[in-house]
């Protein structure tokens, strides 16, 4: 869990980089199935051949998926994974002869990439605005984020509704037969800080999608791959999307890997019309990313969600119960949280639930402590700072940090070591 820079300064990787680390640094059977794959294959091109380890890993993402016929499509990355299941989106509706359906719905407050078209899709105006006149502006219906829109006088099921039925609002606003596809993370991650969903939500939206013959895409970029007590998010919803997206913690950062998972009836649509999908990349299946992929899928499944991760989502609960932070709200799911710092939550509950102050974790330039500014619009300054709660199945620990990786940066790390045993629970704060 510890970075070293070339001077030898140690860095606690709390947040695992954006999200990315689930099993820490140098875990020693990653590494092995790597170095095992190279000498056996280190690349073939896809568009020719097939190999073992993409053909496993697709088998078993494909049965973690759920539905028999579900088809996996590989990427580099979270990016790449979104913009692929744009395109599957698009070459489904025409291959059915509804080519008018080319509008994307998503939601504010969602990060979905950083690519033209999973930027179109996101929520947050300081990624969108330099690049603006190159996105499309799809419409956006608000998240479902029941500490900022909940009513006073309403119920978690009342409002659950309410916020799912604002997609029928624009559905009905734009004509069902325009929209293509309804992008959700569903568990709300670089721009709001580790919110799920109020239970019923995507439930209530499933209904709506099917109701309107619109596409489920949920992006699991950041909280799938086990990191929320289940391999997949929307497990705990009771929904299953037609098309999910995953990448991060499907290979730990050991090797760059994503995916695209969809179901039986999106790829035979577009088989049987086009004959295949029209699209790829240089790296689509990449042999030693997939082998990657592999070795941490299979420790995952001992050690996380199943096995010794349950002292992860121990500690995540008993964290959350705040009875060791002074601090509140807390929420998330299991492996993946957030926390919002006020300074007086009591005053806080009377203004409305308008938080006061919260940290800005970016640390100046030889600052020895944590700069304090006010905030009164959402809970989470620029991306991936605040407080944010990861975990990290390998060393059963859940480490709640303040370290934005932003000053990180600066540093040239040098080297990682692997702690096979210990347990390390680090608040950073004033």
């Amino acid at each position: 869990m510890y970075l070293y820079d070339a001077d030898g300064n140690q860095y606690l990787d709390g947040s695992g980089g954006a999200a990315v680390s689930c099993l820490g640094h140098g875990h020693p059977g990653v590494i092995a199935a790597i170095k095992a794959q190279l000498d056996r294959l280190a690349y073939a091109h896809t568009a020719f051949f097939t190999n073992e380890p993409q053909e496993r890993l697709a088998g078993d993402l494909a049965d973690r998926f759920g539905p028999r016929d579900s088809r996996v499509y590989f990427l580099s990355g979270g990016s790449e994974a979104n913009e692929t299941a744009l395109k599957l989106v698009r070459q489904y509706w025409v291959a059915h002869g509804q080519a008018g359906k080319g509008i994307i719905i998503s939601r504010n407050q969602s990060y979905h990439g950083n690519t033209l078209g999973a930027l179109s899709l996101s929520g947050n105006p300081q990624r969108r605005e330099l690049y603006g006149p190159l996105l499309k502006n799809w419409p956006k219906t608000e998240p479902c984020y029941e500490y900022r829109h909940r009513q006073r006088d309403e119920s978690s099921e009342g409002y659950a509704l309410r916020s799912a039925d604002s997609l029928e609002q624009l559905i009905t606003e734009h004509g069902a037969e325009n929209i293509a596809a309804f992008f959700a993370e569903t568990v709300v991650g670089a721009t709001l800080g580790a919110v799920p969903a109020v239970p019923g939500y995507f439930r209530r939206i499933r209904e709506i999608c099917d109701q309107h013959d619109i596409l489920l895409v949920l992006d699991e970029v950041m909280s799938g791959s086990g990191r929320t007590g289940s391999y997949f998010a929307f497990e705990q919803e009771g929904v299953v999307p037609d098309i999910v997206t995953i990448a991060k913690g499907l290979a730990g950062g050991y090797q760059p890997l994503g995916a695209a998972i969809v179901r039986g009836f999106v790829h035979d649509g577009i088989v049987d019309a086009s004959g295949a999908f029209s699209h790829g990349h240089t790296y689509v299946g990449h042999a030693t990313a997939c082998a990657a992929g592999l070795a941490v899928s299979d420790i995952v499944r001992r050690e996380g969600p199943g096995g010794e991760g349950c002292r992860v989502r121990s500690r995540g609960c008993s964290l959350r119960s705040g009875r060791h932070l002074p601090i509140t709200p807390m929420w998330g799911m299991s492996g993946a949280g957030g926390i919002l710092l006020v300074s007086n939550w009591c005053k806080t509950v009377r203004r409305k639930n308008r938080p006061l102050r919260m940290w800005d974790c970016r640390k100046r330039s030889g600052a020895s402590r944590w700069r304090r500014v006010s905030c009164v619009t959402r809970p989470a300054a620029p991306p991936m700072a605040g407080m944010v709660l990861t975990s990290c199945w390998r060393h059963h620990t859940y480490v709640a940090t303040a370290t934005s990786m932003s000053w990180c940066r600066r540093s040239r790390i040098h080297s990682t070591r692997f702690h096979s045993d210990g347990v390390v629970s680090s608040l950073a704060q004033d």
